[in-house]
């Protein structure tokens, strides 16, 4: 270790760091450099970064603000790093997981190799057979608002690099960058969009919620993916109170409950009686509620049951239709639509189908319409004659039942119509 170089880290995490991120790709930070323009002196710009890192004079540039819509109407602030900023991120984010995942709770499940929301889901849907009740817990701006201090008092604990603790503290208080240009500092919270921030959020929550679960209500489960958390009672009055010291609990850290979107649910089915104003709630990406499910023996139950989500479907609803197939009927050809379309779909079948896989039923049937006014528009044959073109995509179905993803799914019988309207 030189005085030059009073860090020691090496090259090879360097560039292990850059494949993750060429590997991930992403869009152009604040410097507007893309990963093609990055690798045209990619020998020059990973030295420079290692040699900057490494003598402690590596300053992350701003974070260029984007913001999406959610789901509620509301809008989502993305902060995207630089390329070489998500490396450098990238090689710090390396050290640090090997440092704390082995410490992370059980029941966490974001963020974390070899733990998935599939995981969550499948853990949450046994615990709500178990448990009559569930608290739906909504953290008002979780990212916006975490507190720098607790942050780097909770990766002290973990580790002495002092490259370490440099850098997350310059990542964190690295102003953003306004679409108008302007810079905005920053005092609180982290940008989802960088790498380094679900690491961050996770090492967060792990001391703010999941370790002071377990210290002081060990005998309440619970699944944490992030920022979303779903916690399980035995009763109404023991979720109420719990609720109630969850609040307390996040206050302390400087985080507030969502004072609408948290809510107590009961998980009725057959065997639960009685009536409360919830019983259902969203986590992931499904609504669990009751649903009416069949039994090994052929006999048809009510069960709390997840499947993907009215707002899910409402999303997937919405990309469906801006692809605009029909109006492609002029220039494309089907195995080229199928080409366009199989990535997305087959995407929305294995994290939507893995419970409940028939509420996906709807809105595959309605890309097979949009199929039939594609053949519709594209042949003069079936033009005014959609049952025509519904027969020819059946046919079509049984020769090469792969051509499109959802036809795996659904297999095609003698009984599939495809309502042309």
């Amino acid at each position: 270790m030189s005085e030059a170089k009073p860090f020691q880290i090496s090259k090879r995490s360097i560039w292990d760091a850059y494949k993750r991120v060429k590997a991930n790709r992403g869009a152009a930070g604040v410097d507007g450099e893309t990963l093609a323009a990055f690798e045209e002196k990619l020998k020059d710009n990973l030295y420079k970064l290692w040699n900057r890192m490494s003598s402690g004079s590596y300053f992350p540039p701003p974070v260029r603000l984007v913001e999406i819509p959610k789901g509620d109407g509301g809008r989502r602030a993305l902060g995207i790093p630089t390329v070489a900023d998500r490396i450098a991120q990238t090689v710090v984010t390396g050290y640090l997981e090997a440092e704390v995942e082995p410490v992370f709770h059980p029941d966490s499940y974001g963020y974390r190799t070899g733990r998935s929301a599939h995981d969550a889901l499948a853990t949450a849907r046994k615990r709500c057979w178990r448990y009559d009740w569930a608290i739906d817990l909504d953290i008002k701006g979780f990212f916006d608002n975490l507190d720098h201090d607790l942050v780097m008092r909770a990766v002290r604990k973990h580790t002495n690099e002092a490259w370490i603790h440099l850098y997350v503290e310059r990542w964190l208080r690295a102003p953003v960058q306004a679409k108008d240009g302007e810079l905005h500092e920053r005092t609180r919270g982290t940008p989802q969009g960088g790498v380094v921030s679900p690491l961050l959020a996770n090492l967060f929550l792990h001391y703010a919620f999941d370790m002071w679960m377990a210290r002081t209500h060990p005998g309440v489960p619970f699944e944490r993916y992030a920022d979303d958390i779903l916690v399980h009672c035995t009763s109404q009055a023991q979720a109420e109170r719990l609720l109630v010291a969850i609040g307390d609990r996040l206050k302390q850290c400087g985080l507030e409950l969502h004072p609408t979107k948290c809510r107590i649910v009961y998980c009725k089915d057959d065997n639960r009686r009685g009536q409360h104003e919830h019983i259902s709630f969203d986590f992931l990406g499904y609504t669990f509620r009751p649903r009416t499910a069949k039994s090994r023996w052929g006999k048809h139950f009510v069960s709390f049951l997840p499947a993907m989500s009215p707002k899910a479907g409402k999303a997937i609803r919405t990309t469906i239709r801006g692809w605009r197939l029909a109006r492609r009927g002029n220039t494309w050809s089907l195995d080229e639509i199928a080409r366009w379309v199989n990535p997305s779909v087959r995407g929305w079948i294995n994290y939507y189908g893995r419970f409940y896989r028939s509420a996906l039923s709807p809105l595959l049937s309605y890309l097979d319409r949009l199929l039939v006014r594609w053949a519709c528009r594209k042949y003069r044959r079936f033009r005014g004659r959609p049952h025509r073109a519904v027969r020819w995509l059946y046919r079509l179905a049984e020769r090469d039942l792969g051509l499109f993803a959802h036809w795996q799914l659904c297999r095609p019988a003698r009984g599939w119509i495809i309502r042309a309207g």
